[in-house]
C-alpha cells in the first residue's frame, strides 16, 4: 500500500513540476505587466476613454470603448465604480457596455497568461473578447435605447490603493497585491489539471469533447459557469483540455462564460443590473458564447 502511494506520488509530482515549469514564467510576467499597466496607465486609459465622449463617432464608439476595456487592469468591483463615472460625465450607455463587458472578460495580465496556451488561443481569446464587448454595445444601443440599462446609484468611485510616492514602491506593491491575489488560484489550477491528466480517461474526455462537438460546446459553455475561479486558475486545466482533444470553439465558450459568470462579477452586475436587466444579460453571454464557439470551430473545420 505505501509502495503505492509513493509511486501515485512521484507521477502526480512529476506532471505538476511539468506543468507549473511550463505555466509559472508566463503567470510572473503577466502579473508585472497588470501591475505596470495598473500603476502607470490605468488612469491614462480611462482618462482618454472620458476624451471619447467629444467624438462624434456614435455607434462606433463601441469599438475603442471595447478595446479600453481591455487595457484596464481593473477587477469587477474596481470597473463597476469607473463606469459609474463615466456615466456621471454624460458618457453613452452603450460604450459603457462594451467597456464594462470586455473588462469583464479580459484585462491585459490575463491576456498575457494566456499565451501559454499557444498563438491560436491567445488570438481566439482577444478577438471573441473584443467582440463580445463590442455586441454587447451594440445589444444595449439597439434595446435600451428609450431606457437606461444600468443603475450605478449604490457604487461610489473607490480610493486607489496606488498612493506610495516612490513609483518603484508603486508598482512593487500593486505587484504584490496581484501575486497575492492570484497565486493560490494558480496552484489550484495547476494541481486540478494535474489530477485530470492522472486520473480521468482519455477516452471519457474524447467521448464529452471531441466525438460530439456539439455537445462538447455546450459543455464547455456550461462548465465555465462554476468552474471558474480567477483567469489564472483557469489556464493550466485549458491548456491540459486543449493538448486532450477539446476544440478551440469550446475552449474560447469556456473563456467567455468563466469570467462572464464569475460569482464575484455576477454579485456586482446585480446591483447595477436590477433582476430584468440581469437575465439579459445571462441570456447575452451564453448565445454569444456558444455562437463565437460554432464559428470557431467552423472556421477550423473548413480551414
Amino acid at each position: 500500500m505505501l509502495e503505492i502511494i509513493q509511486r501515485e506520488f512521484i507521477y502526480l509530482w512529476y506532471y505538476f513540476d511539468i506543468q507549473f515549469r511550463q505555466i509559472f514564467g508566463y503567470w510572473v510576467l503577466g502579473m508585472a505587466l497588470g501591475s505596470l499597466v495598473s500603476v502607470f496607465g490605468k488612469e491614462k486609459i480611462h482618462t482618454l476613454f472620458v476624451k471619447m465622449r467629444n467624438a462624434k463617432i456614435g455607434a462606433f464608439g463601441v469599438v475603442p470603448a471595447s478595446l479600453l476595456g481591455i487595457a484596464s487592469p481593473l477587477c469587477m468591483y474596481g470597473t463597476i465604480p469607473i463606469a459609474a463615472s463615466f456615466a456621471e460625465k454624460g458618457m453613452a450607455e452603450d460604450w459603457i457596455a462594451a467597456f464594462v463587458m470586455s473588462s469583464i472578460l479580459l484585462n491585459p495580465q490575463l491576456l498575457f497568461y494566456s499565451a501559454a496556451l499557444g498563438p491560436v488561443a491567445l488570438v481566439i481569446r482577444f478577438v471573441s473578447c473584443f467582440l463580445c464587448g463590442i455586441a454587447a454595445g451594440i445589444c444595449v444601443r439597439l434595446f435600451f435605447r428609450k431606457k437606461p440599462f444600468f443603475s450605478f446609484g449604490k457604487f461610489e468611485q473607490m480610493a486607489s490603493r496606488d498612493t506610495d510616492t516612490n513609483p518603484v514602491m508603486r508598482f512593487l506593491k500593486n505587484f504584490g497585491r496581484n501575486i497575492k491575489a492570484t497565486g493560490l488560484y494558480f496552484l489550484i489550477g495547476i494541481i486540478l489539471s494535474v489530477l485530470f491528466q492522472r486520473y480521468v480517461p482519455q477516452e471519457a474526455f474524447e467521448k464529452i469533447f471531441v466525438s460530439n462537438k456539439g455537445f462538447g460546446l455546450l459543455m464547455a459553455a456550461t462548465i465555465g459557469v462554476p468552474l471558474y475561479m480567477c483567469g489564472g486558475g483557469t489556464i493550466p486545466l485549458l491548456q491540459q483540455w486543449l493538448v486532450s482533444g477539446m476544440s478551440m470553439g469550446s475552449a474560447a465558450s469556456f473563456m467567455i462564460t468563466g469570467p462572464a459568470t464569475k460569482i464575484t462579477n455576477l454579485g456586482a452586475l446585480k446591483i447595477v443590473l436590477g433582476i430584468k436587466h440581469f437575465a439579459f444579460y445571462w441570456l447575452f453571454v451564453i448565445a454569444f458564447a456558444l455562437s463565437c464557439g460554432l464559428a470557431i470551430d467552423y472556421v477550423f473545420r473548413i480551414g
